[in-house]
């Protein structure tokens, strides 16, 4: 008897040991398999706007309403709808398949819905999308006060979390029934922190200097998801950052006769390597939210992983040379693309910055795959 209750704790030992780390790695296990989210609220940057660019009513900058015409959304809209993209983005296939079985409707800009803009079509309980491109993590006075001043929007994961809170009653009229609501929705808390980074790395900064940004990029998302949790949020999904170093516009600004610098695949390694730190440094986080918080599932999307084979091996996935985009005068200081490829699922770069629909569709099945099990 004494021998069969050893075994039964080091088994449960072992089986606690094992969800830990399947939680560590941004795994669901059977969780995700099991459930479907009733709606999703989506904070972020243009890598997941579905159109409060387009909403937005301040002035904007030449280089930021490029997203604004075609070519941009002709792939699957065939008008633009304020997606930085030639059609849908992550946070679309997402939608498709983590919610009802149906999959729910494509996920309403707020900026629309709060400027009377959209009014049929909308339920506050389907799910909302507060991402703006060209948003930062931090505060806009955080750059000001380092000399960065070629910031797009001051629409900072701040702004969008009192946007969601200023919805909220919208959304649900007591702490009983937010719980019950939220509870059930699923929080996509980015990507949001790759402008904080590229914003100084178009001024040439140096990679040194930007990698002191981290941990105050880092806290502005821990602050968001404690705030989420606070809130009712049970459910959510926190993105890293992509392998930047194999971004058009990067392997542009930053060209060099210096071999080293790549890697096997024509990536510059250095920026790779400030993705891969802050990446890190956010799971580190994630993990530790995640233990502060055990009845809540706050899961790492690895994108970094999930998109880096496209760029290693693009023919096996049907994607040509990494080095061009569809749109390439959107290289050019993000200048408009008065014209687009003839096929753009044969590019992963949509515009040097952006991706198409065809890698963000890969990398979304990849994401749900692992963090989600449902592929």
């Amino acid at each position: 008897m004494a021998a069969y209750s050893s075994s039964l704790t080091v088994l449960l030992l072992l089986l606690h040991v094992t969800a830990m780390s399947m939680i560590s790695m941004g795994v669901a296990g059977s969780y995700g398999q099991s459930h479907r989210y009733k709606a999703i609220y989506s904070f972020g940057d243009s890598l997941a706007d579905t159109g409060n660019l387009y909403y937005e009513t301040e002035k904007l900058s030449a280089s930021r309403t490029s997203c604004l015409h075609l070519p941009y959304g002709e792939t699957y809209f065939h008008r633009p709808t304020g997606r930085c993209s030639d059609g849908r983005l992550i946070v679309d296939f997402l939608g498709k398949e983590l919610t009802t079985k149906m999959g729910l409707p494509l996920l309403k800009p707020y900026l629309g819905i709060k400027n009377g803009k959209i009014k049929k079509d909308w339920k506050a309980r389907e799910g909302v999308n507060f991402a703006v491109a060209g948003a930062t993590a931090l505060n806009s006075s955080f750059f000001i006060e380092r000399g960065i001043l070629n910031i797009a929007t001051n629409y900072s994961l701040a702004v969008q979390l009192d946007w969601f809170k200023h919805l909220l009653p919208s959304i649900c009229n007591s702490s009983s029934d937010c719980k019950k609501v939220l509870g059930s929705s699923l929080f996509l808390v980015g990507e949001i922190g790759g402008n904080d980074f590229n914003h100084p790395l178009f001024l040439r900064k140096s990679v040194e200097e930007i990698k002191a940004y981290i941990p105050f990029v880092i806290n502005e998302i821990s602050s968001a998801i404690n705030e989420l949790i606070h809130l009712g949020a049970r459910t959510m999904i926190v993105p890293g950052n992509f392998p930047i170093g194999c971004n058009v516009i990067y392997l542009r600004i930053f060209n060099t006769t210096n071999m080293k610098e790549y890697d096997e695949a024509g990536c510059l390694k250095r920026l790779n390597e400030l993705a891969q730190d802050y990446n890190k440094k956010l799971r580190v986080e994630i993990n530790r939210l995640q233990r502060l918080y055990p009845n809540t599932n706050i899961i790492y999307a690895d994108y970094y992983r999930a998109a880096l084979p496209l760029y290693h091996s693009p023919k096996r996935y049907g994607f040509k040379t990494i080095q061009n985009s569809c749109c390439a005068a959107g290289v050019n200081n993000g200048s408009r693309c008065p014209s687009a490829c003839y096929d753009p699922s044969h590019y992963i770069s949509w515009d040097g910055i952006h991706l198409t629909e065809a890698a963000y569709n890969l990398i979304a099945k990849r994401i749900i795959k692992w963090t989600l099990g449902l592929f």
